[in-house]
């Protein structure tokens, strides 16, 4: 039976405004997580100068470290590794967002869920969420749950034993999400980690250029450091993105709770991981992770 999500303070992500686009097994076991286990093309490398050409040479989008990037965005998210599990999810989580749902948390009120059943749809017209599109729209923007409740819940879970739906997340989420993230990571210059940094960080804040999205995180760090595609070092610049990142979701109560940076992709960056190798071992909000 699948196990609701256990949703530890902070590890919500602010989303974007209506309508905003936000775009190899390797061995991974919990060591001590709450929840039950269940839980396009990039841009052209831009000249790497002061970056370290083995961190820059493998990209996130290698199979094997794009499944890393899932299970520790999902020990985050859901406080599993299992990410595959987790297609089948859906619940209000009382963010003023209506419903979370998928490999990715995509939300009734922001807009990516309705792009995701409306992609759905168009690859497979007679699916069971279609009927589901005209209440989508009117919802989006809102908390509400109108037109969806009483079997919305019950029929995503039973889409998601399709794997036309499946393969249908994993492209919503390469588009809106993950291949922005690698595209403008190899464009700075960053390695696999820094690549990682732009992914968890679009997942979390959006792919916006507000103070406290990806672009204004971004242009918060600009201030204190330059991308190693501007000639700057790559540690240094990862830090000072970390930092404004940091500073980000600290402006929000639910992530005041910041150690899936502190504890996580801070101890990488300091340990000098730039290729984001394995063995990791990790903790976000109390519980400890590793991926052999």
């Amino acid at each position: 039976m699948f196990t609701p999500h256990h949703r530890s303070t902070g590890s919500r992500r602010t989303r974007l405004a209506v309508g905003a686009l936000l775009g190899a097994a390797v061995l991974a076991v919990p060591v001590a997580a709450h929840a039950a286990p269940g839980a396009g093309a990039p841009a052209a490398v831009a000249p790497l100068s002061a970056a370290p050409l083995g961190a820059a040479a493998a990209g996130l989008d290698d199979p094997a470290k794009k499944d890393i990037a899932m299970q520790i965005v999902s020990s985050a998210e859901n406080s599993s590794l299992d990410w595959k599990a987790q297609y089948k999810y859906i619940e209000d989580i009382d963010d003023d967002r209506g419903y979370t749902a998928g490999i990715i948390g995509f939300c009734s009120g922001t807009g990516d869920m309705l792009d995701l059943v409306e992609y759905y749809t168009s690859v497979k017209p007679d699916n069971v969420l279609a009927k589901y599109l005209p209440a989508l729209r009117k919802v989006n923007g809102t908390p509400s749950h109108k037109g969806l409740d009483p079997n919305f819940t019950k029929d995503w879970a039973k889409a998601a034993s399709d794997s036309t739906f499946k393969q249908a997340q994993d492209h919503e989420r390469d588009r809106v999400y993950f291949n922005p993230a690698v595209s403008r990571g190899k464009s700075d210059g960053v390695g696999t980690l820094g690549q990682f940094m732009y992914y968890d960080a679009i997942v979390m804040h959006g792919d916006g250029d507000d103070s406290t999205s990806f672009g204004g995180i971004r242009k918060r760090a600009l201030s204190k450091a330059k991308p190693p595609s501007q000639g700057g070092n790559e540690t240094t610049w990862l830090n000072a993105f970390l930092d404004a990142r940091v500073w980000a979701m600290k402006q929000e109560e639910a992530h005041s709770d910041t150690s899936r940076v502190d504890t996580a992709q801070r101890v990488w960056l300091k340990k000098g991981n730039l290729a984001l190798n394995t063995p990791l071992d990790w903790k976000v909000y109390g519980d400890s992770y590793h991926i052999g």
